[in-house]
């Protein structure tokens, strides 16, 4: 796990990102969706591991667009 503590926006992006996923989580639950589930979870867990701004934003706009793709094709 390697943050850069150097960049309060690091931080204050990673906080972002995780409170969204967590909010797509427990949407995910509640309503027994896999895809928002997964979407949830990995948007919690993949900022510890990343710790470019642009790429947090870049994975975070993936998965998002990913999430209303699969959406759309059910």
């Amino acid at each position: 796990m390697n943050i850069d503590l150097g960049s309060p926006w690091t931080l204050v992006s990673s906080l972002i990102i995780g409170l969204i996923g967590f909010a797509i989580f427990l949407y995910g639950k509640k309503e027994t969706n896999l895809k928002c589930v997964g979407t949830g979870l990995a948007m919690c867990v993949f900022p510890y591991f990343v710790s470019s701004i642009l790429l947090m934003w870049t994975i975070t706009a993936a998965c998002l667009g990913g999430l209303y793709w699969l959406g759309r094709q059910a």
